[in-house]
This record gives structure tokens, C-alpha cells and sequence, in this order.
């Protein structure tokens, strides 16, 4: 696994996205073109790839949002981006109407839930713009019961109730919002402002495509292996809309697509399938989708899911998923810890530092988590600073996003550090290597767990709020 050969394969990424204005994003030509390459690059090492069709709201912003008050012939215009923003998979449209808000909770350690129940609208004017705080339950929620109770338009602004709940988040409605209409999302500070000014109309405009498409993932395995005993790899194949996804996540398809090609002869006593997730952005689409198809029978096959979804950041961390729960408190299925255990064995190995990372549910493990599958991999940082601590590990900026072009027209050909990239691909290729000879580290902790499937029905009960779902807020 030599950064040299990986980089083949991004450089043809980079490509695509160059002849298809700049981007990869699912829904699109540059995405097809990256199936097509990935499809033929299996098919030459020997593989019989197969497409796995999914449907999915495409969403593409196409301009900057507008959002004034109205006063006559003037009014307060707005700034996109510093004083609010589109929630990705809103609506487009544009409304003007006047601004109601809903069950709200101002103030430092507020709790609020406004919006999120049918109950919070009782007596609101249908044909108003609905005002909705943050607080408590999902995004999708507080726009849905919105539009049920007659609004034309919503705008949710941040809670407030601490100093890191008061400017613009990146947040998304999710792939299943069915309100029709457009939401932005806003500043603590503007939202308070907005409560306080006496018969408050705006306009919303959204320029934005939102449609409902389908796409595809690509699925390959090995010829040989127990297909009872599967060591599932993957990475999410789509770039966001606005670049063309080099290290995100070129970086983690590229490096699973070069270890297809090295283990096309390889002879494996379990089988390993290798998945190109389509719709990753839009909110982990493909991976979940082929997860919640699978037989109960099916899902019980694979033993464990390796995930890498950027492993290549230019101002990088080596960060393994924290599958013991050491370090965040949340631990993954039973046999995640063993497999946490042997990435940190390779950095050990190779005299080289690593550190956890948070479940958070922004990749594609999360649904696999949800279904108790064993899970671990690797990540090298988007847009959270680097610390002090952190520099001194593994050199870099600190205080600079650990990839500062993350969801951005900069994330090219460029954007990566190769020796990264290298490293994080041996360790991929150490771990699969190793799982697809053994499990026996994965079984003997599952059988310590004593009740396997005891995890797969109480998934969705054990102790742990999701915040996101994809690379997006959901609440």
C-alpha cells in the first residue's frame, strides 16, 4: 500500500470532478464517472462489482439565500453565512409573509423544545413564516410540525442557552423531510431580535434544487473466503456539491480500491467485501439503506465493518474510533474493542502515535452500529481545530482545522498530506489483512458479551443521543 498508487486512483478522481464542474456529489455525472472508474478498475483486478441502487433527495444550493424584512420599499437585508443559512434539505421557494414565533425559551440555560410538538402551534396563523428556537428534539421535527400547522416558511435560530449555542451551525433536515416548505437556520442574537420587533414580515427565498433521484453503491468481494464469516470494508464514494471531495473522501475510496487490487489473489479464510457508499453526504443514504435491506440472516454474516472517511488530512491527526469507549464513553458492539485494540497494535508497531475519536454517527458506520455490528477504523480530522497537544504528537498547525478545506472547492488534488495517507492505508490494509485470516479476537469478545443479538435488540435503547447523522446536525 504505497501512497504513490493510491494517488493514481485520486488523480482520476480529481479528474472527474474537474470535467464535471468541479464536483463528485451523488445525483451527478461526476459521480456516475466515479462509479464507472471504480466499476472498471474492479472488473481489470478480476472482481464481478455490483451496483446497488438506492433512491435519495438530491440537494444542491444553487445561490445564496435571501432573507429581509419587508417595510414598504425598504427593509433589513440579511448577510448568508453570518447571520443565517440554508438547513440542507430545505425546500426552495420564496415566501414573504409575516413572522410568528413559537413556544420559545429565551435566556442563558434555557430548555427549550419549541416546535417539537403539534401542540406548541396551537393557535398559530396559517400563512406566517413560524419563528422556532433550537432545543431538544430533531430539526426535521420542528419544520414538519410547522408546515402541518399552515406555515409557508420556517426559521429556526440557534438556542442560546450556552456560549457554543449562539451563531450558525452547519445542520441538515435529512433525507426523509417531507414539509414542503423552506427553513434556514439562524443566530442566537437574530432570533432574539426578530422576537422583540412588533409585526414582523420577511422574505425567504431558498435558491435551491432539492429532487428526488436514485443512485447506487458499489459492492465487490473476494472470490474465496467463509461467506459466513464477512469482513466488510468501506468508504463513501460522493463528494459534497461544492468540491470535489479529494480527501473527502477520495482518500478512503482510493485506498480500499488499491487493497481490492492487492488481495485479488489473495487467499482469505474469510470473506471480505469492499463497499462504495453513494449519498454519504446527503446524509449516510447508501450505507443505510443497504444495511436496513439486509436479511436479519445477512446482517448476522458480517463480522465486523471497517470504515475510512478521511484519511489523508493535510494538518492531520491519526485518530482510531473509540470502539472501547475509553475515551468518550460511548462503546460500539461487542468486538469493536478488539478491533480499536489491533489498529492501535499497527501505530505501535510502526513507533507511531494515535488517539480515539468519538462515536459520532458522521460516517458510514452509524447504522451498522445501530444493528449491532462490530465496528471500527480511521480518521485524520475535518474542521475542528488542531490542539496544542496534538501538534506535538504529529507536528502541523495548531489552532488550523485539521483539514481546512474540508466541504470545500480547495478539497482537490492538493488537499492531502501523503504520508498520512500511506500510513492510515497500511493500517486499513493490516487490520482487514488480519480479520480476513481471524476473527477469533472479535468471537471471543462477543461471547464475553454473552448475548450478541441481546445488543441488536436493544440498540436503539442504550445510552446515547445522537447529534448527528451524516456530517450535519440533526438537532
Amino acid at each position: 500500500m504505497t501512497a504513490d498508487n493510491i494517488k493514481e486512483h485520486l488523480e482520476m478522481l480529481n479528474d472527474i470532478a474537474r470535467a464535471n464542474n468541479g464536483t463528485r456529489a451523488a445525483g451527478l455525472k461526476g459521480y456516475d464517472d466515479s462509479v464507472d472508474y471504480v466499476m472498471s478498475t474492479l472488473e481489470k483486478a478480476g472482481y464481478k462489482p455490483k451496483l446497488d441502487t438506492f433512491p435519495f433527495n438530491a440537494f444542491y444550493p444553487q445561490g445564496p439565500g435571501i432573507l429581509k424584512t419587508v417595510a414598504g420599499d425598504s427593509g433589513t437585508e440579511y448577510e448568508f453565512e453570518a447571520d443565517f443559512n440554508y438547513l440542507t434539505q430545505t425546500e426552495g421557494g420564496d415566501v414573504t409573509a409575516m413572522v410568528e414565533a413559537v413556544d420559545l425559551d429565551l435566556g442563558p440555560d434555557n430548555a427549550s423544545t419549541s416546535g417539537c410538538e403539534p401542540e406548541d402551534f396551537d393557535g398559530f396563523t396559517a400563512g406566517n413564516i413560524a419563528l422556532i428556537q433550537r432545543g431538544a428534539c430533531s430539526f426535521q421535527q420542528k419544520a414538519e410540525n410547522a408546515a402541518a400547522a399552515g406555515a409557508v416558511g420556517a426559521i429556526i435560530f440557534n438556542q442560546g442557552n450556552s456560549d457554543d449555542r449562539k451563531g450558525l451551525i452547519n445542520a441538515t433536515l435529512s433525507d426523509g423531510y417531507s414539509g414542503g416548505i423552506p427553513v434556514f437556520f439562524a443566530t442566537y442574537d437574530n432570533g432574539v431580535a426578530w422576537t422583540e420587533t412588533k409585526d414582523l414580515s420577511m422574505q425567504m427565498v431558498a435558491d435551491v434544487i432539492r429532487v428526488q433521484t436514485e443512485t447506487v453503491n458499489v459492492i465487490a468481494e473476494t472470490h474465496g473466503g467463509d461467506p459466513d464469516n464477512v469482513v466488510m470494508v468501506g468508504a463513501h464514494l460522493d463528494s459534497v456539491f461544492e468540491g470535489a471531495g479529494v480527501n473527502d473522501n477520495g482518500s478512503g475510496s482510493a485506498a480500499i480500491l488499491e487493497m481490492a487490487i492487492q488481495m485479488r489473489r489473495a487467499h482469505v479464510h474469510n470473506k471480505v467485501r469492499f463497499a462504495w457508499w453513494g449519498a454519504e453526504e446527503a446524509g449516510l443514504v447508501g450505507s443505510t439503506d443497504y444495511v436496513l435491506n439486509l436479511s436479519q440472516e445477512e446482517k448476522e454474516k458480517i463480522k465486523v465493518y471497517l470504515n475510512f472517511d478521511m484519511i489523508a488530512s493535510p494538518n492531520f491527526a491519526y485518530m482510531i474510533y473509540d470502539g472501547d469507549g475509553s475515551d468518550f464513553d460511548l462503546e460500539g458492539p461487542p468486538g469493536s474493542k478488539a478491533t480499536e485494540m489491533l489498529f492501535e497494535e499497527y501505530f505501535k508497531i510502526r513507533g507511531l502515535p494515535s488517539e480515539g475519536t468519538q462515536i459520532s454517527f458522521r460516517s458510514d458506520y452509524a447504522q451498522f452500529f445501530e444493528e449491532g455490528i462490530a465496528f471500527g477504523g480511521l480518521f485524520t480530522g475535518a474542521e475542528v481545530p488542531k490542539t496544542e497537544e496534538q501538534a506535538a504528537k504529529y507536528g502541523g498547525d495548531a489552532g488550523v482545522a485539521l483539514d481546512y478545506c474540508y466541504h470545500a472547492a480547495c478539497d482537490d488534488i492538493n488537499n492531502l498530506n501523503l504520508e498520512a495517507l500511506e500510513i492510515n492505508a497500511d493500517a486499513a490494509a493490516f487490520v482487514t489483512s488480519w480479520f480476513a485470516r481471524t476473527t477469533r479476537i472479535i468471537d471471543e469478545e462477543i461471547e464475553a458479551a454473552n448475548a450478541p443479538t441481546m445488543f441488536r435488540m436493544m440498540s436503539s435503547k442504550v445510552a446515547y443521543d445522537k447529534t448527528h447523522w451524516g456530517k450535519y446536525w440533526i438537532k
